[in-house]
């Protein structure tokens, strides 16, 4: 008996993106499960780009949408991660200029945890707290565009592919604008990022 789907109509984690987003067309609370299983990493992806108070409004507003345009969900697509992100990236971009001055803040103020984080990920045998800010000041510098491509794979933990989809351009654009990016960041942050830093995060 499966053990999910059997008991009042409970969601099955076993059932993709797809499937939940089809039945919520005639059951529209079972939307909820694309929220529980998508918030809380979409948020963080935001928040690491924007801040929280106005990550909070963006997810918000994200997953109204979602809820709005779901008869318009390609079903063959079974994870809507993709999706979901484009849809933020669309509402992240009319924040560009809130995002870059976040960006230049944290460069003049030191270390933020948010950050923390992909400085981690991104940097070999360096102090997370002290490279924050050089990182921030990097981010800030590099095109909306590059930006975009850098962040969804490094935070937003896409693939190439699904990177592409968010933002509706070929994967060769990907790699060569992540390539860009993180040479520019490397460049910026001097000898702190380690020659492996090629390969994806």
């Amino acid at each position: 008996m499966p053990p999910a789907a059997s008991r009042a109509g409970a969601p099955d984690d076993a059932e993709t993106d797809a499937s939940v987003i089809l039945r919520s067309l005639e059951e529209p609370a079972r939307f909820g499960e694309v929220f529980r299983r998508h918030a809380p990493a979409l948020h963080r992806y935001v928040a690491r780009r924007l801040g929280g108070p106005d990550a909070d409004d963006v997810v918000a507003e994200t997953f109204h949408t979602a809820f709005r345009k779901r008869h318009r969900y390609d079903p063959e697509r079974p994870d809507a991660r993709p999706w979901l992100w484009r849809i933020a990236a669309n509402l992240v971009r009319r924040h560009h200029r809130t995002e870059t001055r976040h960006y230049r803040a944290l460069a003049r103020t030191g270390a933020d945890p948010v950050l923390e984080g992909f400085a981690d990920r991104a940097v070999a045998r360096v102090d997370a707290t002290a490279l924050s800010g050089d990182l921030a000041a990097a981010l800030a510098r590099l095109s909306r565009g590059d930006r975009d491509v850098l962040l969804l794979i490094a935070w937003g933990e896409l693939t190439y592919e699904e990177t592409a989809l968010v933002l509706g351009v070929p994967v060769g654009t990907v790699r060569s604008r992540l390539h860009r990016a993180r040479k520019r960041v490397r460049t910026a942050l001097g000898s702190a990022l380690p020659t492996h830093e090629e390969s994806r995060p």
